[in-house]
C-alpha cells in the first residue's frame, strides 16, 4: 500500500463558547487538516491546532511547513515504513510540534484503517472509557456559577475552573463554587502560569479544604526551579503543562525533586501520537500520573488523543473538551460521550467521517 495523495488545508471554526484565560480571551479557533490518501483508496486524516504561546508555531507557520515536507517525505511511500515514516517526520518537523501532529495523527489514522482495527487497539488498550473535564474560563462569579450548573445538568461531573488573574478572586471563586455544587462534582484548577511560588503557596493553603483534585501549571513553563521549592505534598499534587512539551522536557522533568505528580500531554505539544505514547512510557516507568488535554481542537485530533489516552496504562484524568464548543467541525463521529465519559467509537482508525 503506497501513499499517492496528500492534502492540505485550513478552517476557521469558531466557538459557540468563548472563553478567557490568564494571558487572552478566545472566540474562535484556526485548524490545519491533512488528508492522507493510499493508492487502494483507504485514507487517513489529522488535525493542527497549534498554541504560539507555548511552542512558538503559529497557524501559518503550520501549513507552511506541512505543504514543504509532506509530500517529498510521504509522496510514493510505502505504508509498511510507517514507523520510519513518523521518525522522518519528527526530524524534518521538530520546530513546528502542531503541523508534525497533523501529519502524525493522519498516519496513524490510515495505518489503523489498513489493518482494520481502531486505533486504540493497534496502541494497545487498557481503559474502556474514562471522564473528561469541562472547562471554566475565567468569569465573574455569578457567570462561573451559572456556567457550572449548566455543565452539571448536561451530564459532566468534572468541572476545570481558570485562574491566575487575581489571587484573591480566584479563591473566592472556587470557595463560592464548592459551597453551591454537590460535593460529588469534582474540581480542577489550570492557572495557566499564572502564580508566582508564594502566590501558589497561599492558594494551596486557602483552598486545601475545598477537595480540589489538582492545580495545572501554577508558575512559569520555565520556572521548575521553583517548583521544586515547594513542599512534596503541593509539587505532587500539580500537574505541568506548558513545562511538559515533548519527550526531552519530560526527560528534565524526572528527576528529584520531582517538580510534577502529574504529566498533562496534548499531542500539539509533543508533536502527535508516536510522541505522546513516549511520554506515557516514561511515566509508566516513573509513577507519574498522565492528564490527557488539548487546545480547542476538531475531533479528529481530540479523538486521537482519546486513543492514545486509553492506551497508557497511568493515564488518570481527561481534559478532552476541546472540541465540544466548536460551532462546526469537518468531520462527524470519533469518539462517544456519555453521561460526561469519552470512548472510542470502535470503528477502524479514528472512526471519524468528512462531513459533504
Amino acid at each position: 500500500m503506497k501513499i499517492h495523495n496528500i492534502q492540505i488545508w485550513k478552517e476557521n471554526l469558531e466557538l459557540t463558547r468563548p472563553y478567557a484565560i490568564a494571558y487572552e480571551r478566545i472566540e474562535a479557533v484556526e485548524n490545519v487538516f491533512v488528508l492522507i490518501e493510499a493508492d487502494t483508496g483507504l485514507t487517513g486524516i489529522g488535525a493542527a491546532s497549534p498554541s504560539p504561546e507555548v511552542t512558538g508555531e503559529t497557524i501559518s507557520h503550520c501549513q507552511e511547513r506541512l505543504e514543504q515536507v509532506l509530500a517529498p517525505v510521504l509522496t510514493g511511500a510505502d505504508l509498511r515504513r510507517f514507523k520510519s515514516l513518523l521518525r522522518q517526520l519528527g526530524n524534518t518537523l521538530a520546530s513546528a510540534p502542531g503541523a508534525l501532529a497533523a501529519a502524525d495523527i493522519a498516519l496513524h489514522d490510515l495505518a489503523a484503517k489498513a489493518l482494520d482495527l481502531p486505533l486504540v487497539t493497534l496502541l494497545g488498550q487498557v481503559h474502556e472509557g474514562l471522564p473528561t473535564s469541562v472547562t471554566i474560563g475565567i468569569l465573574p462569579l455569578e457567570e462561573t456559577l451559572d456556567e457550572a450548573k449548566e455543565f452539571i445538568g448536561n451530564g459532566f461531573h468534572i468541572l476545570k475552573i481558570k485562574t491566575g488573574i487575581d489571587l484573591d478572586e480566584d479563591i473566592e471563586r472556587m470557595v463560592k463554587l464548592r459551597e453551591a455544587l454537590d460535593r460529588r462534582v469534582i474540581l480542577r484548577v489550570d492557572a495557566n502560569q499564572g502564580y508566582s511560588p508564594a502566590q501558589y503557596q497561599t492558594f494551596y493553603h486557602q483552598t486545601r479544604n475545598l477537595n480540589l483534585e489538582f492545580v495545572e501549571q501554577p508558575l512559569k513553563a520555565s520556572d521548575i526551579s521553583g517548583m521544586c521549592r515547594l513542599p512534596k505534598e503541593i509539587r505532587d499534587w500539580t500537574a505541568g503543562d506548558e513545562t511538559i512539551l515533548d519527550p526531552a522536557s519530560a526527560v528534565s522533568c524526572l528527576g528529584d525533586p520531582r517538580p510534577f505528580g502529574i504529566f498533562n500531554i496534548k499531542l500539539m505539544k509533543c508533536g502527535g501520537v508516536a510522541p505522546a505514547m513516549e511520554i506515557a512510557a516514561m511515566a509508566v516507568h516513573a509513577g507519574i500520573d498522565l492528564m490527557w488535554g488539548c487546545n480547542d481542537e476538531s475531533i479528529i485530533s481530540i479523538t486521537a488523543a482519546l486513543h492514545a489516552a486509553l492506551a497508557s496504562p497511568t493515564t488518570k484524568y481527561l481534559d478532552l473538551d476541546g472540541s465540544l464548543d466548536l460551532a462546526r467541525d469537518v468531520v462527524d463521529g470519533g469518539f462517544l460521550l456519555r453521561d460526561g465519559w469519552l470512548y472510542p467509537n470502535e470503528q477502524p482508525g479514528l472512526g471519524v467521517h468528512r462531513r459533504a
